[in-house]
């Protein structure tokens, strides 16, 4: 075990992980935090309902695109970055119920198996739009949400800069097998500006983040008993 450690305490010293204190582990990864995990795996309940939903002021906000006030203030500071430079973004979808997500579920199983549908939409109580953290976005000419959006100015201005203001690309093409999703270059997932910024650099989905911080926490936990 004390091998273990060191090899994962050297391992993390080449990582400028930021190393979560316990205090602060539960309050962001805990439900309601900017890093908590949601996905098949780890699913939540149909009665989960952030109630300081807020509508981001940009273009396409409205009831349909409330998030949380901290994401929805970097989001106006992303559209408003993204101008500046001539590109014009939409926010189609922000968050939505446990009850809107099977509607939307159950209209894809209409029309595929489910296992072709769990490729391209969660499952009620496994999305993240239903955390208020989340947005799909499209542009000002288009606001289909299709691969498409990944190949425009404004898709390829988001993955390059979505984390200068908190936001990360959730699902990428190659991280399907960890994430369970297809690609999704239009949803944006807040987590902060420094979890964001570690996300980009290190092109790892959140899934594996977590994991990686969760290692932190036990080893800086280990070091602290071993020196009372």
């Amino acid at each position: 075990m004390k091998r273990f450690l060191f090899c994962l305490t050297a391992l993390l010293f080449l990582l400028p992980v930021i190393v979560l204190s316990e205090d602060t582990a539960n309050s962001e990864m805990e439900l309601g935090g900017n890093l908590f995990l949601i996905n098949r795996d780890h699913p939540i309940g149909k009665d989960y309902y952030p109630r300081d939903l807020v509508e981001p002021k940009v273009l396409g906000g409205g009831e349909a695109t409330r998030m949380r006030p901290e994401a929805a203030v970097a989001l106006e500071e992303m559209f408003a970055a993204a101008k500046e430079e001539g590109l014009f973004l939409a926010a189609v979808s922000g968050y939505r119920s446990y009850g809107q997500q099977a509607s939307i579920f159950d209209r894809k199983l209409q029309k595929v198996d489910r296992q072709t549908a769990q490729r391209t939409v969660a499952p009620p109580g496994c999305s993240e739009h239903q955390l208020g953290l989340a947005m799909d976005l499209g542009t000002k000419k288009e606001t289909r949400l299709t691969a498409a959006f990944g190949e425009t100015p404004e898709g390829q201005w988001v993955a390059a800069n979505a984390h200068r203001f908190g936001f990360i690309i959730r699902y990428k093409a190659e991280w399907e097998d960890v994430t369970g999703y297809a690609w999704e270059p239009w949803h944006i997932r807040y987590v902060g500006k420094d979890h964001a910024r570690n996300l980009y650099n290190w092109n790892i989905p959140l899934e594996e983040y977590i994991e990686r911080q969760l290692a932190s926490y036990v080893v800086a936990e280990d070091e602290g008993k071993s020196t009372q």
